[in-house]
């Protein structure tokens, strides 16, 4: 069953370090290219530890309707 909530990634102020892809316990964030982070909806939980560790801040937790 998918969360309510969702991490969503703003491309561009991403900086690809990779925080948020060592940080997800589901492994929902990938880095791509080596451009930006994104978000694996079906895996994602919405627990925002990604978002939380951002050095970039550019990664939100909304609900899933909104993301």
């Amino acid at each position: 069953m998918l969360s309510k909530r969702l991490a969503a990634v703003d491309r561009g102020r991403c900086v690809a370090c990779g925080v948020c892809e060592n940080t997800c316990p589901l492994g929902a964030v990938r880095v791509h290219r080596g451009c930006y982070a994104a978000v694996e909806e079906e895996r994602c939980a919405g627990c925002g530890k990604c978002a939380k560790l951002c050095p970039a801040d550019c990664i939100e937790v909304k609900a899933r309707a909104e993301a």
